[in-house]
């Protein structure tokens, strides 16, 4: 989230990583704080609201800190050198849940990340939206999309059912405004659910993908090709460790995906 950071710090701090791993490192933008005004202010030292100019300034100051030919003579930057971070560019990633990152990221020539966990109704018209304004760019000839899905995979619809509760009180209570500790999948199963969180919850709920192997496939691959994405991006909120881990798993049983070579020592 830039608002929340400075570009020469976030260059630095990517460009160790870079230098650490080269080749499998990805660097995420958003323009939005992604958190409360307080904590925002918290993070970046200044009680100053944002202005609708600051990101694409941060971004270009982002870019242009990879870069050592980006700033032109005379400009008070030039003299910078990002240590490390200067030449050691990840891949940069636009993200978002609107059509605004994807007409940039599309105008930068850029890959660009929707967020349709969140945002559902936005997705295919951002996905449009940046398909039809991608200009090719020195890092990328042509568009390529991201979207990132809830999902929550189990041996039957039944538990995967079971194991998404609480990640829909934890979001019901996130929208009222009582953020706390992820409950367990027994306390979402005794909560009784009021018509305004069940209010809450239900925008985003179809965009989730939960269920047994074969619907979660069926469920992703529609996904897929509705929005034309080359990517999709996972997230799966539920209690347990061991429940995830399994959801992937089964997920990369039912998509037929080979697991990723060691890496040599």
């Amino acid at each position: 989230m830039l608002p929340n950071h400075a570009p020469l710090v976030v260059a630095e701090q990517f460009g160790t990583l870079v230098g650490l791993h080269p080749g499998r490192i990805d660097l995420g933008i958003g323009r939005a704080p992604g958190t409360d005004r307080i904590t925002a202010s918290a993070l970046r030292r200044s009680p100053d609201p944002l202005s609708v100019e600051d990101f694409p300034q941060s971004l270009g100051e982002l870019l242009g800190f990879f870069d050592e030919s980006f700033y032109p003579e005379g400009h008070p930057y030039r003299e910078i050198t990002a240590t490390p971070g200067q030449g050691m560019r990840p891949e940069v990633w636009l993200l978002g849940s609107s059509d605004y990152s994807a007409q940039a990221a599309g105008t930068l020539g850029l890959p660009f990340s929707f967020a349709h966990h969140f945002s559902p109704r936005n997705t295919v018209p951002a996905m449009k939206v940046y398909r039809e304004s991608f200009k090719p760019s020195k890092w990328l000839d042509e568009p390529h999309g991201m979207v990132a899905c809830a999902v929550i995979c189990a041996p039957d619809d039944d538990e995967a059912r079971y194991l998404a509760g609480p990640s829909r009180l934890s979001f019901a209570r996130l929208r009222q405004g009582r953020p706390g500790r992820f409950p367990t999948p027994e306390e979402a199963a005794s909560h009784e659910f009021s018509v305004q969180e069940e209010a809450s919850v239900k925008s985003v709920a179809g965009s989730a993908v939960i269920g047994g192997p074969e619907k979660v496939r069926e469920g992703l691959n529609d996904l897929a090709e509705r929005t034309g994405a080359q990517e999709l991006m996972l997230t799966t909120m539920v209690y347990a460790q061991e429940h995830r881990l399994r959801s992937y798993g089964l997920v990369a049983e039912a998509m037929a995906i080979e697991p990723a070579p060691a890496a040599s020592t």
